[in-house]
Protein backbone atom coordinates (compact mmCIF):
# COMPACT_ATOMS: atom_id res chain seq x y z
CA UNK A 1 0.00 0.00 0.00
CA UNK A 2 2.96 2.21 0.76
CA UNK A 3 4.67 1.67 -1.94
CA UNK A 4 1.40 2.58 -4.20
CA UNK A 5 0.97 5.43 -2.75
CA UNK A 6 4.72 6.70 -3.21
CA UNK A 7 4.20 5.75 -6.92
CA UNK A 8 1.56 7.40 -7.33
CA UNK A 9 3.37 10.67 -5.31
CA UNK A 10 5.81 10.37 -7.87
CA UNK A 11 3.91 10.91 -10.63
CA UNK A 12 2.30 13.56 -9.55
CA UNK A 13 5.31 15.25 -8.64
CA UNK A 14 7.15 14.57 -12.14
CA UNK A 15 7.64 17.68 -14.02
CA UNK A 16 4.92 18.51 -16.88
CA UNK A 17 6.53 17.49 -20.85
CA UNK A 18 5.79 21.20 -22.25
CA UNK A 19 4.43 21.33 -25.67
CA UNK A 20 6.17 23.90 -28.11
CA UNK A 21 3.87 26.85 -29.61
CA UNK A 22 0.63 26.34 -31.07
CA UNK A 23 0.48 26.03 -34.76
CA UNK A 24 -1.46 29.02 -35.02
CA UNK A 25 1.27 30.90 -33.64
CA UNK A 26 4.14 29.27 -36.20
CA UNK A 27 1.82 30.44 -38.54
CA UNK A 28 2.24 34.32 -37.33
CA UNK A 29 5.82 33.79 -37.32
CA UNK A 30 6.25 32.20 -40.85
CA UNK A 31 4.72 35.14 -41.90
CA UNK A 32 6.42 38.00 -39.68
CA UNK A 33 9.75 35.93 -40.71
CA UNK A 34 8.82 36.63 -44.61
CA UNK A 35 8.53 39.89 -44.03
CA UNK A 36 12.71 40.00 -43.95
CA UNK A 37 13.52 38.15 -46.95
CA UNK A 38 13.69 39.41 -50.32
CA UNK A 39 11.17 39.71 -52.19
CA UNK A 40 11.01 37.15 -54.46
CA UNK A 41 11.40 34.44 -51.70
CA UNK A 42 8.88 35.64 -49.71
CA UNK A 43 6.16 34.93 -52.29
CA UNK A 44 7.98 31.65 -53.08
CA UNK A 45 7.11 30.58 -49.57
CA UNK A 46 3.99 32.41 -49.11
CA UNK A 47 2.37 30.53 -51.74
CA UNK A 48 3.62 27.17 -50.58
CA UNK A 49 2.40 28.08 -46.93
CA UNK A 50 0.24 25.38 -46.41
CA UNK A 51 2.57 22.59 -47.22
CA UNK A 52 5.31 24.60 -45.47
CA UNK A 53 3.04 23.90 -41.92
CA UNK A 54 2.41 20.56 -43.08
CA UNK A 55 6.07 20.23 -43.16
CA UNK A 56 6.46 21.69 -40.15
CA UNK A 57 4.19 18.76 -38.60
CA UNK A 58 6.44 15.98 -40.52
CA UNK A 59 9.96 17.72 -39.01
CA UNK A 60 12.17 14.03 -38.47
CA UNK A 61 11.30 12.25 -34.88
CA UNK A 62 15.36 11.21 -34.26
CA UNK A 63 15.85 15.17 -34.68
CA UNK A 64 13.38 16.22 -32.22
CA UNK A 65 14.00 13.98 -30.20
CA UNK A 66 17.93 15.25 -29.80
CA UNK A 67 17.13 18.90 -29.72
CA UNK A 68 14.58 17.95 -26.81
CA UNK A 69 17.20 16.25 -25.20
CA UNK A 70 19.31 19.06 -25.30
CA UNK A 71 17.33 21.62 -24.41
CA UNK A 72 17.15 21.72 -20.98
CA UNK A 73 21.11 21.78 -20.60
CA UNK A 74 21.60 24.56 -23.08
CA UNK A 75 23.91 23.29 -25.04
CA UNK A 76 23.51 21.69 -28.64
CA UNK A 77 25.44 18.36 -28.76
CA UNK A 78 27.76 18.20 -31.83
CA UNK A 79 25.48 15.05 -33.22
CA UNK A 80 22.31 17.18 -32.68
CA UNK A 81 24.44 20.31 -34.63
CA UNK A 82 25.10 17.39 -37.07
CA UNK A 83 21.32 16.43 -37.47
CA UNK A 84 20.23 19.91 -37.60
CA UNK A 85 22.78 20.77 -40.49
CA UNK A 86 21.46 17.89 -42.29
CA UNK A 87 18.18 19.08 -42.55
CA UNK A 88 19.10 22.61 -43.94
CA UNK A 89 22.03 20.57 -46.09
CA UNK A 90 18.78 18.84 -47.83
CA UNK A 91 17.23 21.96 -48.99
CA UNK A 92 20.30 23.19 -50.76
CA UNK A 93 20.52 19.73 -52.69
CA UNK A 94 17.00 20.09 -53.53
CA UNK A 95 16.97 23.50 -54.30
CA UNK A 96 20.22 23.01 -56.63
CA UNK A 97 19.33 20.03 -58.43
CA UNK A 98 16.54 22.28 -59.79
CA UNK A 99 13.45 20.39 -57.21
CA UNK A 100 12.72 24.06 -56.42
CA UNK A 101 9.17 23.53 -54.86
CA UNK A 102 10.39 20.70 -52.95
CA UNK A 103 13.56 22.62 -51.88
CA UNK A 104 11.26 25.48 -50.96
CA UNK A 105 9.09 23.52 -48.49
CA UNK A 106 11.56 21.99 -46.96
CA UNK A 107 13.40 25.19 -46.27
CA UNK A 108 10.02 26.40 -44.89
CA UNK A 109 10.36 23.40 -42.78
CA UNK A 110 13.62 24.41 -40.62
CA UNK A 111 11.82 27.02 -39.23
CA UNK A 112 11.07 24.78 -36.89
CA UNK A 113 14.80 24.83 -35.70
CA UNK A 114 14.60 28.42 -34.45
CA UNK A 115 11.01 28.32 -33.27
CA UNK A 116 11.96 25.62 -30.47
CA UNK A 117 15.42 27.03 -29.86
CA UNK A 118 13.56 30.58 -29.18
CA UNK A 119 10.97 29.48 -27.01
CA UNK A 120 11.32 29.54 -23.40
CA UNK A 121 9.49 27.02 -22.44
CA UNK A 122 11.35 24.12 -23.85
CA UNK A 123 14.57 25.67 -22.67
CA UNK A 124 13.61 24.95 -19.15
CA UNK A 125 15.70 22.86 -16.69
CA UNK A 126 15.77 19.28 -15.71
CA UNK A 127 13.16 20.41 -13.06
CA UNK A 128 10.68 20.88 -15.81
CA UNK A 129 6.97 22.77 -15.20
CA UNK A 130 4.58 22.61 -12.60
CA UNK A 131 1.25 21.10 -14.40
CA UNK A 132 -0.82 23.48 -15.47
CA UNK A 133 1.94 26.68 -16.25
CA UNK A 134 2.90 26.29 -19.85
CA UNK A 135 -0.64 26.34 -20.87
CA UNK A 136 -1.26 29.75 -19.17
CA UNK A 137 1.40 31.15 -20.13
CA UNK A 138 0.89 29.96 -24.17
CA UNK A 139 -3.20 31.45 -23.41
CA UNK A 140 -1.30 34.41 -22.19
CA UNK A 141 0.51 34.47 -25.40
CA UNK A 142 -2.18 34.44 -27.18
CA UNK A 143 -4.21 36.56 -25.60
CA UNK A 144 -2.00 39.73 -25.99
CA UNK A 145 -0.78 38.21 -29.22
CA UNK A 146 -2.35 41.65 -31.24
CA UNK A 147 -0.47 44.03 -29.30
CA UNK A 148 3.08 42.53 -29.42
CA UNK A 149 6.11 44.34 -31.47
CA UNK A 150 7.65 42.13 -33.75
CA UNK A 151 11.63 43.72 -33.17
CA UNK A 152 14.68 43.03 -35.20
CA UNK A 153 16.05 41.12 -32.65
CA UNK A 154 19.84 40.87 -34.56
CA UNK A 155 20.17 42.66 -37.75
CA UNK A 156 23.66 41.12 -38.31
CA UNK A 157 22.06 37.81 -37.67
CA UNK A 158 20.65 38.57 -41.29
CA UNK A 159 23.91 38.20 -43.18
CA UNK A 160 24.92 34.85 -41.85
CA UNK A 161 26.01 31.65 -44.21
CA UNK A 162 24.92 28.66 -44.02
CA UNK A 163 28.47 27.52 -41.98
CA UNK A 164 27.34 30.06 -39.00
CA UNK A 165 24.17 28.28 -38.66
CA UNK A 166 25.54 26.40 -35.59
CA UNK A 167 26.46 29.57 -33.95
CA UNK A 168 23.55 31.06 -34.54
CA UNK A 169 21.40 28.41 -33.12
CA UNK A 170 23.47 28.17 -30.53
CA UNK A 171 23.09 31.73 -29.02
CA UNK A 172 19.48 31.32 -29.75
CA UNK A 173 18.83 28.58 -27.01
CA UNK A 174 21.74 30.63 -24.96
CA UNK A 175 19.58 34.02 -24.83
CA UNK A 176 16.18 31.67 -24.17
CA UNK A 177 17.27 29.69 -20.91
CA UNK A 178 17.68 33.14 -18.92
CA UNK A 179 14.00 33.95 -19.19
CA UNK A 180 12.42 30.54 -18.21
CA UNK A 181 12.46 31.37 -14.51
CA UNK A 182 10.47 34.57 -15.48
CA UNK A 183 7.59 32.15 -16.88
CA UNK A 184 7.58 29.97 -13.58
CA UNK A 185 7.85 33.55 -10.89
CA UNK A 186 4.85 35.36 -12.73
CA UNK A 187 2.73 31.98 -13.35
CA UNK A 188 3.35 29.61 -10.14
CA UNK A 189 2.80 31.54 -6.74
CA UNK A 190 2.04 29.97 -3.27
CA UNK A 191 1.93 26.84 -4.72
CA UNK A 192 -0.82 27.69 -7.50
CA UNK A 193 -0.43 28.16 -11.08
CA UNK A 194 -1.99 31.65 -11.73
CA UNK A 195 -4.78 32.28 -14.29
CA UNK A 196 -3.67 34.06 -17.04
CA UNK A 197 -6.45 36.55 -17.07
CA UNK A 198 -4.87 37.95 -13.82
CA UNK A 199 -1.63 39.04 -16.11
CA UNK A 200 -2.04 41.23 -19.60
CA UNK A 201 1.24 42.74 -21.56
CA UNK A 202 2.28 45.07 -19.05
CA UNK A 203 3.12 41.76 -17.02
CA UNK A 204 7.21 40.12 -16.89
CA UNK A 205 5.76 36.89 -18.37
CA UNK A 206 4.18 38.31 -21.20
CA UNK A 207 7.26 40.82 -22.32
CA UNK A 208 9.57 37.27 -22.24
CA UNK A 209 6.99 35.93 -24.51
CA UNK A 210 7.52 38.65 -27.23
CA UNK A 211 11.06 38.66 -26.47
CA UNK A 212 11.08 35.26 -27.36
CA UNK A 213 9.03 35.82 -30.42
CA UNK A 214 11.00 38.25 -32.05
CA UNK A 215 14.36 36.19 -31.68
CA UNK A 216 11.94 33.76 -33.72
CA UNK A 217 11.11 35.59 -36.01
CA UNK A 218 14.69 36.80 -36.52
CA UNK A 219 16.09 33.39 -36.24
CA UNK A 220 13.71 31.87 -38.89
CA UNK A 221 14.20 34.75 -41.45
CA UNK A 222 18.35 34.48 -40.92
CA UNK A 223 18.44 30.51 -41.45
CA UNK A 224 16.10 30.81 -44.29
CA UNK A 225 18.17 33.71 -45.50
CA UNK A 226 21.68 31.61 -45.15
CA UNK A 227 20.37 28.74 -46.91
CA UNK A 228 18.84 30.30 -49.37
CA UNK A 229 22.67 31.94 -50.41
CA UNK A 230 24.22 28.95 -50.31
CA UNK A 231 21.57 27.23 -52.88
CA UNK A 232 22.01 30.54 -54.77
CA UNK A 233 19.25 31.98 -54.31
CA UNK A 234 17.87 35.40 -55.41
CA UNK A 235 18.64 37.87 -52.60
CA UNK A 236 18.01 40.98 -54.42
CA UNK A 237 15.24 43.64 -53.32
CA UNK A 238 15.52 42.73 -49.73
CA UNK A 239 13.66 45.34 -47.46
CA UNK A 240 15.48 47.18 -44.70
CA UNK A 241 14.51 47.02 -40.93
CA UNK A 242 13.04 50.73 -40.12
CA UNK A 243 13.67 51.81 -36.37
CA UNK A 244 10.71 53.30 -34.78
CA UNK A 245 12.17 55.77 -31.99
CA UNK A 246 10.33 55.11 -29.04
CA UNK A 247 7.92 57.61 -27.48
CA UNK A 248 6.66 58.73 -24.21
CA UNK A 249 3.16 56.99 -24.15
CA UNK A 250 0.12 59.67 -23.70
CA UNK A 251 -2.19 59.05 -21.15
CA UNK A 252 -2.06 56.31 -18.09
CA UNK A 253 -2.04 53.15 -18.38
CA UNK A 254 -5.67 52.39 -18.04
CA UNK A 255 -5.22 53.91 -21.91
CA UNK A 256 -4.26 50.65 -23.11
CA UNK A 257 -1.27 52.51 -24.70
CA UNK A 258 2.34 51.24 -25.24
CA UNK A 259 5.11 53.00 -26.55
CA UNK A 260 6.49 51.77 -29.99
CA UNK A 261 9.62 49.54 -30.51
CA UNK A 262 11.61 49.24 -33.51
CA UNK A 263 9.68 46.92 -35.68
CA UNK A 264 10.76 44.73 -38.53
CA UNK A 265 9.11 45.91 -41.94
Amino acid sequence: MRRGLLAVGLLVLAPQWAAAWPAETMTALSRDARKLLPRSLARLLGERESEVLDELRRFPPDVSRSLAQDLPGGRLRPETVAALEAQADRAIELLRAGQVSQGLVRLGGLLRIPADLSDPVLAVGPEGWPPGVTREYYALFAANLGRMPVVLDDPDALKLTRKDLPALWQSLLERSRPQAPVIRTELFRDGRVVDHRRLDYRSPAWAVSSLAYSRAVTGAAATWLAVWREARGDTTRTPRAREVKPEEPRGSLADDRRPPAPEAP
